[in-house]
């Protein structure tokens, strides 16, 4: 005997505040048209300011990328002061040398 697969029937009531789209409406076979005109449109308007502002929840992210940004600039600092002395040393030398 060939055992069948379990099916699980779930409802979805709401995805982060909004309620989604009944099957119905999804697939085109709403005969009341109750169906919101440009649905999709209003969803992507409402993004505008979601951009331009950072969401609190990803601040942990933010912090270790900023982290990793002044290591980089720190670093980069530090090779340019480097290669700054060497040049002064090597400079000093030179005007011994020639006696300027």
């Amino acid at each position: 005997m060939e055992k069948e697969p379990e099916t699980i029937e779930v409802e979805v009531v709401e995805i982060d505040g909004i309620a989604p789209v009944p099957v119905s409406a999804a697939h085109g076979d709403d005969p009341a048209g109750e169906r919101p005109r440009g649905g999709d449109w209003n969803d992507w308007r409402n993004w505008q300011g979601r951009v331009r502002t950072l969401d609190m929840r990803w601040w942990p992210l933010w912090v270790f990328l900023g982290i990793i940004l002044l290591a980089l600039l720190a670093s980069v600092g530090v090779v340019v002061g480097i290669i700054y002395v060497i040049y002064r040393i090597i400079r000093g030398f030179l005007r011994a040398l020639v006696g300027r």
